[in-house]
């Protein structure tokens, strides 16, 4: 058990920064469409409500009809334009159908190819998230150094520290590979 407030200060650091590396990498593949209707999809996508930028999900209300399609039914009908608009400037690749009430996404049946490329998308959120983890680790150690050159931290401890700080970065990289595999399958599975 490390005693240093110091150095017990440098791990809740290190551990509260890979757990937000993690939840960032979940939000990102949150919104990588996988051949389902997934409102997260449109999380980014913002709209220009009164003269500020607005998430469409705050204007409007999304859901899932069918697996297959996503339905956005704005508020105020007057924003029906403006999200129409939006959604089709932005990178989902999917053209809105709109009826004069809703907003309609017909999510089409990803080709293999479309799978791979999402699949090497989502390796590379992975491998971004592992380098943000390895970065943190490296502030980390060096932390657990300057402790130990300013004589506040014995070899020991500091030995301690690193194996503490080496375990919680292997664990956490663990979770990421699992988080890629997990999205990866979800890709694949026509």
């Amino acid at each position: 058990m490390i005693e240093n407030e110091k150095a017990q200060e440098i791990l809740l650091i290190l551990e509260d920064k890979l757990e937000k590396s993690k939840s960032i990498l979940k939000e990102d593949y949150a919104s990588v469409r996988a051949g389902r209707a997934n409102p997260h999809v449109i999380d980014k996508i913002t709209v220009d409500y009164y003269g500020v930028a607005t998430p469409i999900a705050q204007t409007a209300s999304v859901s899932v009809q069918e697996g297959r399609c996503l339905v956005i039914a704005p508020w105020d009908i007057s924003l029906l334009k403006s999200i129409e608009k939006a959604l089709q400037v932005s990178s989902i690749g999917i053209n809105p159908t709109n009826d004069g009430k809703v907003i309609r996404l017909v999510f089409p049946e990803l080709t293999e190819e479309r799978r791979r490329d999402l699949t090497k998308q989502v390796r590379k959120m992975g491998e971004d998230c592992k380098v943000a983890v390895r970065n943190t680790r490296r502030d980390a150690m060096d932390g657990v150094k300057k402790l130990k050159n300013d004589k506040t931290l014995s070899e020991d401890e500091c030995a301690l520290c690193e194996k503490e700080i080496e375990k919680t970065v292997s664990d956490s990289i663990a979770e990421i590979d699992a988080l890629v595999s997990a999205k990866e399958k979800e890709i694949m599975t026509v």
